[in-house]
């Protein structure tokens, strides 16, 4: 893990509550259950059919059938239970997701969201992220700030095909935490050693400045 998503993965692991239902997406978003804080319990749903979700298995506790939906090995903590896509897809679409937390290739000043294919390239499908974001109370987005080249992945307006439309609440980089409000993009938090000049040079959206600005807590 990189210092830049460990940042990331910790500051997320932050909004979680006590009794929260959560959905974490692929790659980076799957860090967070690392720096969920002390005596917060959470249960992580998996739109492939589980609940209490659990961390990675020890050697001795592999079992090929238990996967998140990333294919990825996971265990059941006590009290978790199977379930077919038809009702993982209930509890997602019924609004009983606290909160989803995915990656993104663009999010834009409105909270669009596009997460799952760049025109031209081969692409898996959309997966459950349509369906995450549409029916979690609450969307946030884990990413780092810009591609490898430099060009930003927070924008005006996304220019790849959405994923969901106006949904997104929250986006944290390694350089800031940015919420999304009905005004625009509001930068609350940076990263120590940053400023709101160096965030803006780096984004494409207007940011607005919250006037209780404070650094991205370690």
């Amino acid at each position: 893990m990189t210092p830049e998503k460990e940042l990331i993965a910790k500051r997320i692991a932050q909004e979680l509550k006590d009794g929260y239902v959560i959905n974490l997406g692929i790659g980076l978003p799957t860090m967070v259950t690392h720096y969920i804080p002390d005596g917060v319990d959470v249960l992580l749903q998996s739109e492939n059919g589980m609940i209490r979700m659990g961390p990675p298995p020890k050697p001795s506790q592999f079992d090929k059938n238990i996967t998140n939906a990333g294919a990825q090995p996971v265990t059941i903590l006590p009290g978790g239970a199977f379930f077919d896509s038809a009702l993982s897809f209930c509890i997602i679409r019924g609004g009983h997701v606290d909160v989803t937390v995915l990656g993104a290739l663009q999010v834009d000043a409105s909270g669009s969201l596009a997460s799952h294919i760049v025109p031209g390239k081969l692409a898996s499908g959309m997966g459950g992220a349509m369906d995450l974001v549409t029916g979690s109370k609450q969307v946030i987005v884990a990413t780092t700030h810009t591609l490898p080249d430099g060009t930003p992945k927070i924008r005006s307006r996304c220019t790849l095909p959405v994923t969901a439309v106006n949904r997104v609440n929250k986006i944290v980089t390694e350089l800031a935490v940015i919420l999304v409000t009905p005004e625009g993009l509001l930068l609350t938090e940076i990263a120590e050693g940053c400023n709101p000049n160096d965030v803006q040079g780096v984004t494409e959206a207007r940011l607005l400045l919250s006037p209780n600005l404070k650094h991205i807590p370690r």
